[in-house]
This record gives structure tokens, C-alpha cells and sequence, in this order.
């Protein structure tokens, strides 16, 4: 199970319905959960879309249209979609909980599969795509990620061909690329490994194109691996568009003649050249099992004189069927007209055993040959023809090898709009590809073109142009609350490198992110470095309020549990030495060691004795008046309705406010 550091959502109850039990897996569209419903006490799985998508408007109703189509689809091989809502402004399915594996689980561990038991998937696979289909819907996203495959009812893990199939995912991607406003130009919504040529090249998908899937799933079944690789997803769904799908047996040896047919028959790149939806396909895929069947099975041969070769294939009482036979699948794997299908295809068979034979087409070649040169007309007519033969192979050997081509032209350096323009007056098509990033050339700009400049190209080809997309800049991912796993996979995809640092937080579960630099959105290059925050839970130390302390009080406090003190002096109306700041604040978290600042009063401003004698000398009620305003104390010795001969402390001297001053009198 995909686990993640302190999931909001495990244990929540979804609608008043549906208490979260814990995640299955997380996609790119959406996160699965199984869920308990307590109102009918069953298992289900619950899929919530990411909140990316739920802001989305367009997404949100498409979603639920796709949501009530699904629903409707009644099939033994088509996960069961139970309900659907909203929580905290996120759609949510609720479906049935299939108990088992994907395919892609099931190839991890296997590698590839037996013909029998690919054969038998696939059936399933055909049998719920083409119910879709019936019912108007292309799927768009066919491949091992979104078939399950649950314990056969009648075997262990490992018996695949009684397995029972289940198919899921049901419009999602539809509902997503409808919801994008350039959907046609770059949301290719399947896997690259599993992508038909037209929603590479148009973005157009019909039923063919999960027949192409399809058979690129049966490709990789029967080998263990896809056909294309490529370092970029594009570089992969390019290689649809141009090259034919290889025959199985080139990398799996021995495979019978019909698998490569059939593999070959659903991966044209001509959509017109597929069969026409799943449930054609899904004939073709019988009649295949068919022949697989017969072909394992022993044969004996017997004769009669005067009597065709009869063929019986014999099979003695106690002897096993072989599992791939149509008597031994399960209900939902066979279709009602499996028999027909067998019987015409072995109709042509039986007629062309009894057929009587003939002269083959040799001895009639020959026959023609000899009259015509017996008859001096046939010799001209044959001279005629020979020599139009050859007028017409000079002409083509010509056309093909040299009239019919001309030169490229070059488009690079262009803009778009220009390149549009000349290839529009040359007579050319053009197409452009996804593009390249360029930190000097301005975006929309052709850096690249296929056939080179100047090189020989049909008249009124396609030309494939590269366009700069401009400087390569990502915006910093908002990973914050996410684990440090999933950030890093954010990070990665926009080409970044995240640097891992921790420190204490008591809001933040441990492992996951605190915060980034540089912060969020913010515009960087490539291979920029990411310094990720990752909280390490609650520190140990709770720090304590010392404010109001004296000075060496608090710093006893704070040494004996294990912190370090500095002091800092300020001047304010508190007594001297009482601490009046502390930095972090009571109750921050911290570890053994970290170091607590201290704010502690200087006492308020000192006052300067003011000059009430000598040159100043003032009557000592005067004295007495300025003392006081200066904000002393003043006190008056001698006599009082004298004048003031002398003061201590002297004028001039620096003294706390309030302090004592005596004034002689005279």
C-alpha cells in the first residue's frame, strides 16, 4: 500500500457514508481509498480528485456527466461505479472494491505471460471496453495500470486464464482533457507507452483507438515490455506516429504466426485499418484462441482409399481439456456466437478439401503463351505489350526516383507566422513538433526542421518544424504540508534538485515539508537546487516564560534543562536587571542545546544633575523647583529662604531619575 506520513483524510467519514479505512494509490488525476459503508456494511473504493483539478469548473461538470454514463454501465468485467458526491469541494467516486491486482502488478512480477493466459486477460479487457463502446464511451487510457485482475474462483493467484478481469477508469481522462482550453494541442491524456498514432498527431479519439491500447497491452503481455522506449515522453509517442509496432515473435521466439497477426491487425497506424471497436476485436481475439487451441491439440491423420483426407482430432475419455478451450472459460468470457464464428472459418476449410482440382495457373501461363506466338497478330500485340511494359517501368523508375521530388526549403530562423506563409506558397504542409527550449532564441521561432534544408523532398510533402519555446523556467511547486517523498517528485518533474534540511516544529508532523527556498512560485531554471524544509515533528525542550525574572534567575532556569543563554541590554522604565524580552517565546519548541536570547533592563535614561549654584546660584526655592522638574529629589539644608551656595553631587554628574540631591543654603 502507497502510505504517507499523516493522511488527512484516513478516518474522516465522507457524506455521513463512508468512513476512509486507509490509501490504495495515488495518481496524477486522483488518490484511492478503500472506505467502509456503514450504511450497507461493504468494502468500496472511494476516489477523490486532486484539488487541482476539483478548482476546475469545466472538470467538475464534465466529471459528474462521465460520472452518471459510467454508473449506467452494466458489464462483469467493468468496476461497478456505486455513487459520487463532493468533499471540501473535491469529487469523489465511490466503486466497487476489487480484491486481487492490476496487470501491471501482475507483469512486474511475472515478466510476460503464456499466449493462453494473455489471450484470456484480453478477452475480459475487449469484453468491458466493448460495453463502453455500446454505450458511446471511448475509455482514451487503456493499459495494465487500469485492469484488475482478482483470484480465479477456481485456482490460486497463478491461474490467470479462469481469472475474473476488471476493468476501471471509465471517462476520467476524457473528463480531464475536456476540461483543458488547448486539449487538441497538448493534453495527450493516455500513457505514451499506450498512445494511438491520432491522439498523438489530432488529439481525436474513437473506439479504434482503445483497440490500439488494447493490442499494445497484448504486445507487452506476450514479450514483457512496450515496444517504443525513448528519454522523453514525447520522443515515445512520436515513435507511434512514425514506425509500424514490431511482431511479438521478434522478441519472444516461438510465438505462434496468428499472435503477431493479431498484434499487427490492432496497432495500425491507420485507424481505418483497426478493427472497427473492442467487440470487433474481441471476435478476432476468439477466433485466435480457437486456432491457438487446435494447434495444441494432437491431430491424427487417417485415410481411406477413393476418400478425401479426413482430419480427427481425438480426445480419450479422462483426458483434461486444455484450458484455452471455449468449454472450459467462464460465462462472462465467451460471447453468444462463438460457434458461428468457428464454423465460418472452418467452412472455407471443408470447401476447399472437397473442391475438385484443376490446371494450376502455370500450365494456363503457358497455354496463353503458346497461342499467342502461333498467331503472327499475338507475336505484334506480345511485342506491343513488352515494349509499353517497359515505357511504363522507365516512367515510373523516373517519377519515383527523381520527377517527383524538389528541395526543401529552409524555415529556420523564422517565425511561425513566416515559416506558415512560405510553406503555404511553396506548396508544402507543415507539422510541428512539441518543441524545444532555447535560453537565447525568442519562443515561437524555428530552430529545427525534418527533412534538412536543402535536402530532397517529395513536391507538396509535410515538413516537420521545431519550435523554440523560449528560456526553460519552472515555477516552485507549492509542496508545503506535503511528505518530503511526494515534494521530491514534484520537484524532480519540473527538473529541479531539492536539498533536504530539518529542523523542529510543532504544527508539522514529522517528515513532512515546512517550507521552500526559494518560496513558492517563484521562476527558476533547470537544475536550480530547492531547499527543502522538512519538519521533525515537536521539539523535545518546551521553552519556559522567564519575563519579569531577574536576570541571573532566568539564565539558572534556562542552563539547568540544557540551553545556552546570551543577554542583551536595553534601557526602559523596568527595574535593572530584570529581563523584559525572550526570544523564542514561551512555549516554542527547541532541542538541547539551542540558544535563548535574553532582553534585560539597563534601568530608565540617567538624568544630569542640573547647575543651581556658583554662577547660577538660585534662592533654594528656586533650586528646590528646578531639581524637582529635572525629576530629582532635592533636598535643602541651612536655610531654606536662602541661596543656594553648594550641591551634591556636583553639576553636570549623570544620576538615575529620583535620585537624592543636596543643596546647602545660605
Amino acid at each position: 500500500m502507497d502510505t504517507q506520513v499523516a493522511d488527512p483524510l484516513v478516518g474522516t467519514l465522507i457524506d455521513g457514508r463512508y468512513r476512509v479505512r486507509g490509501r490504495v494509490a495515488r495518481g496524477g488525476m486522483a488518490t484511492v481509498y478503500t472506505a467502509t459503508d456503514e450504511r450497507l456494511e461493504r468494502t468500496v473504493a472511494v476516489k477523490i480528485i486532486h484539488p487541482g483539478h476539483a478548482r476546475d469548473s469545466r472538470f467538475v461538470e464534465r466529471f459528474d456527466d462521465e460520472a452518471k454514463t459510467i454508473a449506467r454501465l452494466t458489464h462483469p468485467n467493468v468496476v461497478a461505479v456505486y455513487d459520487q458526491g463532493s468533499h471540501l469541494g473535491m469529487p469523489y467516486l465511490v466503486m466497487e472494491y476489487v480484491r486481487g491486482r492490476t496487470l501491471r502488478e501482475v507483469l512486474t512480477r511475472r515478466r510476460r505471460l503464456t499466449p493462453a493466459e494473455a489471450l484470456a486477460i484480453l478477452e475480459q479487457m475487449l469484453a468491458a471496453v466493448a460495453a463502453a463502446h455500446r454505450a458511446g464511451l471511448v475509455h482514451r487510457d487503456v493499459k495494465p495500470e487500469n485492469v484488475l485482475i482478482a483470484e480465479a474462483p477456481s485456482g490460486g493467484p497463478d491461474n490467470l486464464i479462469d481469472a475474473v478481469v476488471k476493468v476501471t477508469d471509465f471517462g476520467l481522462a476524457r473528463a480531464v482533457a475536456a476540461s483543458s482550453p488547448d486539449s487538441s494541442e497538448t493534453q495527450v491524456m493516455a500513457t505514451v507507452a499506450y498512445v494511438a498514432p491520432e491522439l498523438v498527431t489530432s488529439g481525436h479519439a474513437d473506439p479504434r483507438t482503445d483497440v490500439y491500447s488494447a493490442g499494445i497491452v497484448l504486445f507487452e503481455m506476450l514479450t514483457g515490455q512496450v515496444p517504443y522506449q525513448g528519454r522523453q515522453p514525447a520522443e515515445i509517442a512520436w515513435q507511434h506516429v512514425d514506425r509500424d509496432v514490431p511482431p511479438p515473435s521478434m522478441y519472444a521466439p516461438g510465438l505462434p504466426p496468428v499472435l503477431d497477426e493479431l498484434v499487427a491487425r490492432a496497432t495500425r497506424r491507420d485507424p481505418g485499418a483497426r478493427p472497427t471497436d473492442a467487440g470487433a476485436m474481441l471476435a478476432e481475439v476468439q477466433v485466435a484462441r480457437e486456432d491457438l487451441g487446435a494447434v495444441n491439440t494432437p491431430t491424427t491423420v487417417m485415410r481411406q482409399i477413393a476418400e478425401p483426407t479426413v482430419v480427427v482430432s481425438p480426445v480419450s475419455p479422462g483426458t483434461p481439456v486444455s484450458p484455452a478451450s471455449p468449454t472450459q472459460r467462464p460465462s462472462w468470457a465467451r460471447l453468444p456466437d462463438q460457434r458461428p464464428a468457428r464454423a465460418a472459418r472452418a467452412a472455407p476449410r471443408r470447401a476447399a478439401a472437397t473442391r475438385p482440382s484443376g490446371p494450376s495457373w502455370r500450365e494456363r501461363a503457358r497455354d496463353l503463351h503458346r497461342r499467342l506466338v502461333a498467331h503472327p497478330q499475338g507475336r505484334i500485340a506480345l511485342m506491343a505489350s513488352f515494349v509499353a511494359v517497359v515505357l511504363l517501368v522507365a516512367f515510373g523508375a523516373w517519377w519515383f526516383g527523381f520527377g517527383r521530388y524538389t528541395v526543401t526549403p529552409d524555415f529556420v530562423n523564422l517565425t511561425k507566422a513566416q515559416a506558415d506563409q512560405k510553406a503555404q506558397e511553396a506548396g508544402f504542409t507543415l507539422r510541428y513538433d512539441t518543441g524545444r527550449y532555447h535560453e537565447e532564441i525568442a519562443k515561437d521561432t524555428v530552430i529545427g526542421q525534418q527533412p534538412a534544408p536543402r535536402a530532397r523532398i517529395v513536391k507538396g510533402g509535410t515538413i516537420t518544424l521545431t519550435l523554440s519555446l523560449g528560456p526553460e523556467r519552472y515555477q516552485v511547486p507549492d509542496v508545503v504540508g506535503k511528505s518530503y517523498e511526494l515534494a521530491v517528485v514534484d520537484l524532480e518533474q519540473r527538473k529541479l534538485v531539492p536539498e533536504r534540511r530539518e529542523r523542529y516544529d510543532d504544527n508539522m508532523p514529522a517528515g513532512n515539508v515546512l517550507a521552500v527556498e526559494p518560496a513558492v512560485n517563484t521562476e527558476v531554471k533547470p537544475g536550480d537546487k530547492i531547499v527543502v524544509w522538512v519538519s521533525r515533528g515537536k521539539a523535545p525542550i518546551t521553552v519556559p516564560n522567564v519575563i519579569g525574572r531577574n536576570v541571573d534567575e532566568a539564565k539558572t532556569v534556562l542552563q539547568n534543562m540544557g540551553l545556552f543563554v546570551t543577554v542583551e541590554e536595553r534601557q526602559s522604565d523596568k527595574p535593572k536587571g530584570q529581563v523584559i524580552e525572550q526570544s523564542p517565546n514561551d512555549g516554542a519548541g527547541v532541542e538541547p542545546g539551542a540558544t535563548i536570547t535574553l532582553v534585560v533592563s539597563s534601568g530608565p535614561p540617567q538624568v544630569q544633575v542640573p547647575d543651581v549654584t556658583s554662577t547660577h546660584s538660585l534662592p533654594c526655592a528656586e533650586a528646590d523647583a528646578a531639581l524637582r522638574g529635572a525629576g530629582l529629589t532635592p533636598k535643602l539644608l541651612g536655610n531654606p529662604a536662602g541661596i543656594a551656595v553648594a550641591q551634591q553631587p556636583p553639576p553636570g554628574t549623570m544620576v538615575d531619575p529620583g535620585a537624592e540631591v543636596n543643596i546647602w543654603c545660605q
